[in-house]
């Protein structure tokens, strides 16, 4: 596994659109609020000028918007990548997206949502770590949570060890500017579906499981032989469920069974679902256990701090992590090697 270097003050993080742009202007205030907030920690800025662009949910053309990624590869004056945000229309990039560039001029690349779209592939065909858990748009807001410290402690190499948050936001709050805080209104309460604690060690790979749906099989999914490389150690998968209902996701998750991505699997872990639709009265745990994941007989967590009800943890793709839970208390660490 290839892990590309941390950064420091006075570096250089580069911020593409390769999704959305602000659109509005709630997500552009929020955008410039980022940049200062950044700046004023110490980090320098290259800020994509299509970062205000939202036509149809794109920033700009499929071929354009690849390039600003592989620009930024590239460049040697630009040190770590944060995409500027999600939306739902990155994957139409990745036939432009130079995956030999990649190899060649390791970086971190790190987002969250539909930057799955590039994080998956990169972790899986190149062989390099990336960071999911946080764009440059959740830096924005007027204050910092303890999520968004853990990501700037994780991408400065200051931290790799990281526990549960307290609170999370179980409706979204009003926008007044787009500066809002987090709507923090529910307790974390992560559960295990057999037993009551779990210690488990293994290669983390995972992200938006809607993104990675619409991935499987395809020439960006390199699962198959990152699996091969990787079976030794085991897979810890997470998935970040952000509009696949239950019933949805038990669908989905047959499909990852009949590729055969769960064979060395060691551990599972889901965030909050965004959507908890069902026609037929899943919840959560029902909806795990009736799915193909019933018949394993490993750690399956859920309702972690991965998911679009914010907070989320960031999470260092490729490395081996170490996943415990007990007494409703969750730790994830990260180890290079």
């Amino acid at each position: 596994m290839i892990y590309p270097k941390f950064i420091d003050k006075e570096y250089v993080i580069g911020v593409p659109v390769p999704s959305n742009g602000a659109g509005d202007e709630f997500k552009l205030n929020k955008f410039n609020n980022a940049k200062k907030r950044l700046e004023s920690l110490g980090f320098n800025l290259r800020v994509s000028k299509n970062i205000d662009k939202s036509i149809r949910g794109r920033s700009e053309s499929a071929i354009k918007r690849a390039k600003e990624i592989n620009d930024m590869f590239e460049l040697v004056n630009i040190d770590l990548i944060l995409c500027a945000g999600g939306g739902e229309f990155m994957m139409e990039i990745l036939p432009y997206i130079d995956f030999e560039l990649i190899k060649k001029n390791p970086k971190y690349i790190c987002g969250f949502s539909d930057p799955t779209n590039i994080l998956y592939p990169i972790t899986t065909l190149c062989d390099m770590a990336t960071i999911y858990g946080a764009n440059y748009s959740h830096l924005g807001m007027e204050h910092m949570h303890e999520s968004n410290q853990d990501f700037i402690d994780l991408i400065t190499g200051k931290k790799l060890s990281f526990d549960n948050y307290d609170l999370y936001e179980g409706e979204r709050g009003e926008r007044v500017t787009g500066l809002e805080d987090y709507n923090l209104t529910d307790i974390v309460e992560y559960k295990l579906v057999n037993g009551e604690e779990c210690s488990v060690k293994g290669r983390i790979i995972g992200g938006c499981l809607d993104v990675i749906n619409d991935l499987l099989g395809t020439k960006y999914d390199g699962f198959k032989e990152f699996e091969k490389k990787y079976k030794k150690d085991g897979i810890i998968w997470y998935f970040d469920n952000c509009n696949k209902s239950y019933d949805d996701t038990i669908l989905v998750l047959l499909r990852f069974k009949e590729f055969g991505y769960f064979d060395n699997v060691k551990c599972i872990i889901f965030g909050r679902f965004g959507n908890t639709d069902s026609f037929v009265g899943y919840d959560t745990l029902s909806c795990i256990k009736d799915s193909v994941l019933g018949d394993l007989n490993i750690p399956i967590i859920y309702d972690a701090d991965i998911s679009h009800k914010l907070p989320s943890l960031p999470i260092l793709n490729g490395s081996i992590a170490t996943v415990n839970f007990k007494n409703n208390r969750f730790n994830i660490s990260f180890e290079l090697k």
